[in-house]
């Protein structure tokens, strides 16, 4: 089994940076969902109802990032070290760090509402949630619940094939599920049920929970259209607890860099 993809999405909600080698921290991935885009109350916005946030590419920089979206400038944007808190609806983290006028104007040109950009100034502050398979110690960026999501090949070209058994079109692409490590070469589909440790290169990793999937895999990554896959399919085959499951997430045990092509070796 080995690496085939690796992606960090910086600003929670926007579109993945696929990137060739990536730092493990025990929080997640270097850059990976580090800022969030909040309302003038302080909710997280996401793409579930404010898709067009999909079409953001935040691309990091020495000291910050890079904003683009379609039909606005480009923004540059330094981490807030040291500036203004603001009051956020985010589990586990009541406050982060605003990210300054620039920022919010862009994301407020680009959802046509005021919003803000947040930056985490310490994932410490904030853990694994032992209700999501934390030991109550772990620290953890802005992701819901786990500091990675790990996905198989094999898994989506199930998924596609049953898909196709319906007769609807078949190819759902990784994307939509926003996973951070693609592994491919796994003896069958879902086998990374089953994992509870492993290591990717050098880095060992734990599983902490299967992943629970929500509308915001109704949605095309690039077309922004939404429809009935891959939930509708995932309930037929993959439903129990009440919920649907695509991926797991999983915490690292180790530091260290993984990169493409990496063997991941489980036991």
């Amino acid at each position: 089994m080995r690496v085939r993809s690796l992606h960090v999405h910086p600003v929670k909600a926007t579109a993945p940076i696929d990137v060739t080698t990536a730092e493990v921290g025990l929080e997640g991935l270097r850059h990976d969902r580090r800022w969030a885009v909040v309302d003038q109350s302080g909710h997280r916005l996401n793409a579930g109802h404010h898709d067009v946030l999909m079409t953001v590419r935040a691309v990091p920089t020495p000291d910050g990032l890079e904003l683009s979206a379609p039909g606005l400038a480009p923004v540059r944007v330094a981490e807030p070290v040291g500036g203004p808190r603001l009051d956020v609806d985010i589990s586990r983290m009541p406050t982060a760090v605003d990210a300054g006028e620039a920022a919010a104007a862009f994301f407020t040109a680009l959802l046509g509402l005021p919003a803000r950009l947040v930056w985490q100034d310490d994932p410490a502050a904030r853990s694994v949630s032992t209700a999501h398979g934390g030991r109550g110690d772990e620290p953890l960026n802005l992701a819901d619940a786990g500091p990675l999501l790990l996905t198989t090949t094999e898994s989506l070209a199930r998924l596609n094939a049953w898909i196709a058994e319906t007769g609807e079109p078949a190819d759902l692409s990784m994307q939509r599920f926003r996973p951070n490590v693609v592994v491919d070469g796994v003896a069958e589909a879902f086998a990374e049920d089953a994992w509870q440790t492993f290591r990717i290169g050098t880095v060992s990793f734990r599983f902490a929970e299967h992943c629970d999937r929500c509308s915001t895999t109704l949605i095309d990554p690039t077309t922004l259209e939404h429809g009935k896959e891959p939930i509708r399919t995932l309930a037929r085959h993959r439903r129990w607890d009440g919920r649907t499951w695509f991926g797991i997430r999983i915490v690292p045990l180790t530091t260290g860099t993984i990169a493409l092509g990496d063997a991941v070796v489980t036991g």
